[in-house]
């Protein structure tokens, strides 16, 4: 289903969220020299480079110019043979399920023990506040489930594995070699810092905001500073800014809340401004606060 699941999010959310300053995803270009970026609607898909390595963070939506972005970049999807799987929403999932164009056929991926519940039928993803029941994911991937606390070594890489569910059950945040977090859809960057991720897309609200509290003391206990990189509003360094109003969800019922970014296009579906030649401008902009 992920081909027509993407379809209708690139159709009826677009509708939904136009004007509320909700998505600003980043464009497809360079973080820095390990972390590439590639820019799918408004969603965000991760590549990490190190010593001839590579490792992708999320799969995204079932998206027909993958592949060219990727090039844009000198990355090809033969290359990628470790998926990190946040959680199993079609805009994080859509190019390793079945009906997709097989680009990842042969990469590992790497998926929460809870999470998976969703891949094998035992648990149903609702959003919506449970109203609206999600179609379940298929992939013949190879998976390695992977549990909270657990560090990967792989090929040289650190991976630490962080359990924040919330958004999802079993969604997972994944802190690689102690400098850079990536935390799909459990942080929302709006003007004046960062929120708990879209109130109708969780499926507990409440979990999610004790998430973040945990995942923030698990930081500081670590004296760690990680460039902390979000699935669909950016990436910062500023640590303080970042968990600012993790107490607090984005509600995306409100039209120009306060919250809201005045920098996100009217319409995050569009993605005229996502072009080949910005894309080798030079490193991508973290998000500059406005307030």
């Amino acid at each position: 289903m992920s081909k027509k699941a993407s379809q209708f999010q690139f159709k009826a959310m677009s509708l939904i969220y136009r004007g509320k300053g909700i998505f600003k995803p980043l464009n497809t270009g360079f973080i820095d020299k390990r972390v590439s970026c590639i820019r799918e609607y408004i969603a965000n898909i991760f590549i990490y480079a190190k010593n001839g390595s590579t490792i992708m963070i999320d799969a995204g939506y079932s998206y027909p110019r993958l592949k060219e972005k990727m090039g844009w970049l000198g990355f090809d999807p033969s290359q990628i043979n470790h998926i990190l799987i946040t959680h199993q929403d079609t805009d994080h999932v859509g190019a390793i399920e079945t009906d997709s164009e097989g680009l990842f056929k042969n990469a590992k991926i790497y998926i929460s023990d809870i999470e998976n519940r969703y891949l094998t039928g035992e648990t149903k993803r609702r959003v919506m506040c449970g109203l609206y029941p999600l179609p379940k994911v298929n992939t013949d991937n190879e998976k390695e489930i992977v549990h909270d606390g657990q560090i990967l070594d792989i090929d040289g890489i650190k991976v630490e594995c962080i359990l924040c569910p919330g958004h999802t059950l079993g969604h997972m945040v994944y802190l690689i070699d102690d400098r850079y977090l990536f935390t799909g859809d459990t942080l929302w960057f709006g003007a004046d810092g960062g929120y708990s991720f879209i109130n109708v897309l969780a499926v507990n609200n409440k979990l999610a905001k004790q998430s973040l509290k945990r995942l923030k003391n698990i930081l500081i206990e670590k004296k760690v500073n990680p460039v902390i990189i979000t699935g669909h509003t950016g990436f910062t360094t500023n640590f303080e800014m970042a968990f600012k109003h993790i107490d607090k969800v984005c509600n995306s019922f409100k039209r120009k809340q306060t919250p809201v970014d005045p920098e996100a296009p009217y319409d995050g579906y569009r993605e005229e401004d996502d072009t080949q030649n910005c894309a080798k401008e030079g490193f991508l902009k973290e998000k500059s606060w406005i307030v």
